[in-house]
């Protein structure tokens, strides 16, 4: 990734995080009358509740952003761990493993989530949603790559060392798959940033009147004709979020791949 382009990234990533403390108003507390169209001190005009767009755009990322970071990690451990472990271990380790992750994927993402909603508080329910519907497709991207690694050299190598496998997998295997685990970290990433969104549309996420990307959403669903930029701003901020850690994620991959590339 070129350094303009990861600078910016960066700093849309970390307004998403800490734009609250630019909020110019108290982003929960209701400051001018309902659905102010923007200008004067209101940048993007009020809401149902007449609470400033702006300031509950840059406050609303934090909670999201955090909880999704949790999810896509858990779920890339969980995925990579299991298609370690898949790849190696051939028979038995691998068609249990390989058949859970086929039965998971075959459930609608949205649909486990709507069930685990139904009995873990949301942040909950994203992280496990995540790893069901996640940690599936991790699992079968590093089950496929460790079936390769292991007939290199540099592994037989380490095998015929007697090397254990715990430190095989760990010190040779792993350092191999950084560029794929990267990659597929940040997919991870976008998916439990849209299941957060969807659970906050549905009602099921953040409560009023905590500034939230996916319960603002669904707060001005219904006004979007009286102040567009109230509905506008969060679904832009979810869309650049989820771009942004795409473009990141891939950047980092690549550039990991290249160095572990031999100089020609």
């Amino acid at each position: 990734m070129r350094g303009s382009v990861g600078a910016a990234a960066l700093v849309v990533l970390a307004l998403a995080v800490f734009g609250g403390a630019l909020a110019p108003h108290d982003p929960s507390s209701t400051v001018a009358a309902p659905w102010l169209a923007p200008g004067g001190a209101h940048l993007l005009g009020t809401d149902a509740a007449g609470r400033d767009v702006w300031s509950r755009t840059l406050a609303g990322g934090r909670g999201i952003v955090a909880i999704s970071v949790l999810a896509a990690v858990t779920a890339g451990a969980a995925g990579t761990l299991g298609g370690l472990v898949a790849g190696w271990y051939e028979g038995w380790p691998d068609r249990l493993l390989s058949g859970a992750a086929d039965l998971l994927l075959g459930v609608p993402l949205l649909l486990i989530a709507l069930v685990l909603a139904v009995v873990l508080p949301a942040p909950a329910a994203v992280v496990a949603g995540t790893v069901c519907g996640g940690a599936p497709l991790t699992l079968r991207v590093v089950r496929d790559a460790v079936r390769r690694a292991r007939r290199t050299g540099y592994v037989e190598a380490a095998l015929g060392r007697g090397e254990r496998t715990p430190v095989l997998l760990l010190r040779e295997v792993l350092p191999g798959l950084s560029g794929v685990v990267t990659a597929d970290l940040g997919l991870r990433f976008v998916v439990a940033l849209q299941l957060a969104a969807a659970l906050g549309m549905l009602g099921l996420g953040a409560q009023p009147p905590a500034p939230d990307w996916g319960l603002m959403l669904r707060e001005n669903l219904s006004g979007a004709a009286l102040n567009p930029p109230a509905l506008v701003a969060p679904a832009t901020a979810l869309t650049v979020t989820a771009l942004v850690a795409a473009a990141v994620a891939r950047g980092t991959a690549e550039h990991r791949v290249r160095l572990r590339e031999p100089a020609s």
